[in-house]
């Protein structure tokens, strides 16, 4: 059995064909679950690295080893040298002089600040390697949105939100390494609720992909993500693994139910990416056809940003101090740990009040989750009610905010403007123009995203697939139909 699996940046799910009908796994009550770990143990966190005197001593030995090595290399130029320089012809001593290396003599100092380097990274891995023995079971971990009440609850531990929105960025070893056993956790976890719920040992997978995956390096970004998961799907106990982008997923369940040939065009948006994909579906083919996918890695976290910056931080001083605008930025993007390490950092004591003060509680444990959770809320329930108050009584005893429909509306433009821009480069591409759209992913259900693809496509009747699970249970059929 194939085990088709949505990683998303929101929300994650899986399910495979059984019998005649596809088997959604499930998640506690839920077919899916957020893409969200807690560990009651603390990663490895490389502020804290000392030398101890074990650790000097390794210093002071790699410092001993590299003098030695660079005196060996100095002496063996030197001899060289000296056998060269009694060739009695010249062009073949100025050859010879020219084949010895020159050796680059490295001071005292940055012999001992590269020493520091490699001990400190064996510390780390060291770090990594006893946090994973002390992790060892999956049951150390709790996923979803229990994860972000059990972090909130303990006050300790290392929450880990939506980690795809990180597979493609800049990272260094550690990170790799951390992010990675994140990934394979979460993989682990939706294969041995597989192997329990389908009674059958499951091994192979078929992952979603973005057509573009969020990046901080262009299109490396993109091979980087896949060769994490490839690797995490492995060391989650995964022998084969294959990826399919996710608009032809969701394609390839609509198509499944469709006994009519129509030229499709499915748009996929999600927490984290837009993806749109051009397919003929329907009829006696065992799969659709896919003509043409678009992709661009934004998504709802991005509305959640600007909506935290234009109606929750001016009650922290955006827009009405001297406090630059990218520290508020730092502390609204709870999914990119570097940055709120920054936001973390940063000394408010100097500012004006009541700003420093409400900073400064911004910046105790858990707030910048408790604050992205009360606007991820406010952001669904706009899109039925005109206008919501919030409170923030864990940033200050009675402060609240008011959001409305209008403000919902302007935090959403600069999403809005990226995917009409995206349908219009998707229609300018297209040979000929779909017949019918498939609306699915999270944010499918915002009605001004509804508006927004219903004006790109006039006069195409548009359908609304399954918010969430449209692309897993085309996963699900792909899977099968390898």
């Amino acid at each position: 059995m194939r085990l088709g699996i949505d990683f998303g940046t929101s929300y994650s799910a899986a399910g495979a064909v059984v019998g005649d009908g596809v088997q959604l796994l499930k998640f506690g009550e839920e077919n899916q679950f957020r893409t969200t770990a807690y560990f009651q143990h603390q990663l490895p966190d490389p502020s804290q690295f000392s030398l101890t005197p074990a650790l000097e001593a390794e210093v002071d030995s790699l410092v001993r080893k590299s003098r030695n090595e660079q005196s060996r290399r100095v002496s063996r130029a030197s001899a060289l040298r000296a056998r060269a320089m009694q060739i009695s012809d010249q062009a073949k001593r100025d050859r010879e002089l020219s084949l010895i290396p020159d050796v680059v003599l490295r001071p005292e100092a940055q012999m001992q600040k590269d020493a520091i380097s490699v001990v400190r990274r064996g510390w780390l891995e060291e770090q990594v390697r006893t946090s994973r023995r002390s992790a060892a079971s999956l049951q150390d971990a709790v996923y979803g949105d229990q994860a972000i009440e059990a972090y909130l609850t303990e006050g300790g531990g290392h929450l880990v939100d939506s980690p795809k929105s990180m597979l493609g960025f800049a990272l260094g070893s550690h990170a790799r390494s951390v992010l990675l056993r994140i990934a394979t956790y979460v993989l682990e976890h939706i294969r041995l609720s597989a192997v329990q719920q389908l009674r059958t040992d499951i091994r192979s997978a078929l992952i979603g992909r973005p057509v573009r995956f969020r990046s901080s390096i262009g299109n490396a970004g993109g091979i980087q993500a896949l060769e994490i998961l490839r690797e995490a799907a492995a060391a989650a106990g995964f022998d084969e693994v294959d990826f399919l982008e996710e608009p032809a997923a969701a394609a390839m369940g609509y198509h499944a139910t469709q006994a009519k040939p129509a030229r499709c065009l499915v748009v996929d948006i999600g927490g984290g990416t837009t993806d749109i994909a051009l397919a003929n579906v329907g009829g006696r083919r065992r799969r659709p056809d896919i003509l043409g996918a678009w992709g661009e890695p934004m998504g709802g976290q991005d509305v959640d940003l600007d909506l935290s910056l234009a109606t929750f931080m001016p009650l922290l001083g955006k827009g009405l101090s001297r406090i630059p605008v990218h520290i508020y930025s730092d502390a609204a993007r709870v999914h990119e740990v570097h940055r709120q390490a920054d936001f973390m950092r940063h000394d408010f004591s100097r500012h004006q009040q009541p700003f420093a003060q409400r900073l400064g509680r911004l910046q105790e444990f858990g707030n910048t989750v408790r604050l992205n959770r009360q606007v991820e809320i406010t952001k669904k329930t706009l899109s039925d009610l005109e206008k919501v108050v919030v409170p923030l009584d864990f940033i200050e005893e009675d402060l609240v905010t008011t959001s409305t429909q209008q403000e919902l509306s302007m935090a959403a433009e600069r999403y809005l403007s990226v995917l009409t821009a995206l349908l219009e480069t998707a229609r300018g591409e297209m040979a000929k123009g779909p017949e019918v759209i498939l609306l699915t992913g999270g944010m499918s259900r915002a009605p001004y995203v509804q508006a927004t693809v219903e004006a790109a496509f006039p006069g195409i009747a548009v359908t609304k697939g399954d918010p969430s699970l449209g692309v897993v249970t085309g996963l699900a059929v792909a899977a099968d139909r390898k």
